[in-house]
Parts: C-alpha cells; structure tokens; sequence
C-alpha cells in the first residue's frame, strides 16, 4: 500500500444484527472495491450483542482483515458504541454508519468526491423517508422542529449519523468529554465546512429496529437538555405569570371584600387551584431533576463505554 493512499474508516455499531452481518458485508465490500484509490477499515463495534452477531462479525474478520471488531463488556447504547468505533477509527475520513442498510453505501463514493473537493463534513439527508412507520416520520419532524427552536445549536433537519468526517473533525469530537453524549448535537457543535448531499432512505435489510418509542422519547430529552438551558428558563417565566396571576387575584378579592363583604369561598375552585398549582411545582421540579441528574452523572467521571476486546488489526488482545 502506498503511503500517500488516503484512509477510510468505515464505523458501524452493532447490537443483536446477526441477520444482518453478511448482508451489510455483502453490500459494502463491493462499494469499495470500485474506489481502487482509497484504502478502508470498517471499524465494526459490538454492542454487548445476546445473539450470534459477535460470533458472525469474528468470523467476517478472518475472511476480511479490513473489519476490526470491538467488543464492548456490555450494552452501553448506540451513542457510546458510537463513540468507541470513533475512537478506534484510524483513517483520514470516518464515516459512520448502520448496519440495517437503510442507509445506502453507493453514496460513500459521492462523500468522497465531496471531501477531496474540500469539504470536511459530508452530511446524508433523508428526503424521502417514505419506509418509516408514519409515527415515526411525524415525531422525527417535531423534535427537529421543537429542537432547533429551544437550543441555539442547530440540527439539521433529516440527517443522522451518516455522514463523512475528516480527520480533523474527528479529532475535535474526540476532546469532548462528556459521559451523557448526543452525537447528533456533538456533530453539529464541532462545526467545520459542510456540504449535505441527498439520498432515499432504504427498508431494513433485515430484522427490526432496537429504538421503541420509549427509547427515542429519552433520547430526545437528552438531546435538548445537553444543548438547551430554555426548559428552565421557561419555569422561570411561567412562575412570573403565576404570581403575577396571583397578585391579580389577591387585589380583586381585597377590593370585593371591601365593597360587598366577606362570602364563603368555594370548595371547588380551591381544590382546582390547590391541584392546578402541585402539578406545575412536580413538573418543574421534575424538569429540574433532569438538569441535576445529569450534574450527577457527569460528576462520576465514568468511561463512556469499556472494550472487553478487540478483534483483528494490531490490536488484537
């Protein structure tokens, strides 16, 4: 191999894809092959898998040293596992992807072209998610939607992990700390010239998705609070209105007890307004909780993830 050949890592999580270990090779190996110029690793990283994925993904590496495996002592969620393969990648542009195929590898040419014309971020943007479930397609518009307008960091819209990165880009990720990661807000916070290329989201290759819906409502909620400080100016303001409210009130009753005297006040109301007031109290001391539970869990200083062991490359132990 020459010693000017350009490096690309390909980055791929893995967790309970055994389905899908020989159908993502047998779509990627073939990309490659056409870019004769470049010299790739696919750095795959095992999340913590219960079925045969580690076992598919060592096999994969003895017929083809290009895959490095990580395998990581748990399940520590895609976002860590995320994390780990960008660690491990050692090529001059990394390039993350899933291993469902729904994200198509002929568009890895494309990001290359792309990043030797001087882009450092090649970003892939869905414009047809047709293939997702329609709740899917609805709640993925409303955080975009509800996202970039509480943080001052902008995500763009339809864009996931895929996406090529320089070495550069790479290296800045890698000085973030923070143990409670959401790499598409770490994506777009590092910043560097962009350019977005097109593309048609794809069906699973094969089995189903590991996100629910619970899943994808926390991850959202660790999105704006790692980003986002409105959720608690926002109680501050609706305190304001309420003891403004409350002011109000408190004039009218004085002045109404002074023109026509004191009446018996209602039960009712007063239930309503005692019940009203505990509910907004629990749910800013819960939006409150989130902050400090993340004060928390950054405090520990705990690694983002551990390798129990890595197979293939010079590495191996």
């Amino acid at each position: 191999m020459s010693d000017l050949r350009k490096i690309v890592s390909i980055v791929v999580p893995f967790f309970n894809e055994g389905s899908n270990v020989e159908l993502f090779a047998q779509g990627l190996v073939p990309i490659l092959a056409e870019l004769t110029d470049i010299s790739f690793e696919i750095v795959c990283v095992d999340d913590g898998s219960t079925d045969d994925t580690l076992a598919r993904l060592v096999a994969l590496n003895k017929k083809d040293p290009r895959f490095r495996i990580i395998e990581l002592s748990r399940n520590f969620g895609k976002e860590a596992a995320l994390t780990a393969g960008i660690d491990h990648a050692r090529g001059d542009a990394v390039i993350p992807i899933d291993a469902d195929l729904q994200d198509p590898p002929e568009l890895i040419a494309p990001m290359i072209a792309a990043w030797r014309a001087g882009a450092e971020v090649v970003l892939a943007r869905r414009v047809d998610r047709s293939v997702d479930p329609p709740m899917k397609q609805h709640s993925a518009a409303w955080f975009y939607r509800i996202y970039n307008r509480l943080s001052h960091l902008k995500l763009p819209e339809n864009v996931g992990d895929f996406r090529l990165m320089d070495r550069v880009v790479v290296e800045a990720l890698k000085s973030l700390t923070e143990q409670q990661r959401f790499m598409k807000g770490l994506f777009a916070w590092v910043g560097f010239r962009t350019v977005t290329l097109d593309y048609q989201r794809r069906q699973r290759a094969s089995g189903t998705t590991k996100f629910s819906g619970w899943k994808l409502w926390n991850l959202a909620v660790e999105g704006v609070t790692s980003f986002s400080t409105v959720p608690l100016k926002v109680w501050t303001y609706i305190g304001l209105a309420g003891a403004l409210a409350t002011a109000a009130y408190a004039i009218f009753i004085v002045a109404r007890t002074l023109i026509i005297g004191v009446d018996v006040p209602g039960y009712a109301s007063l239930l309503v307004a005692i019940l009203f007031i505990g509910s907004l109290q629990l749910v800013s001391i819960g939006v409150l909780g989130e902050y400090i539970g993340r004060i928390y869990m950054e405090s520990k200083r705990r690694p983002t993830y551990i390798v129990r062991r890595r197979h293939g490359g010079n590495d191996e132990g």
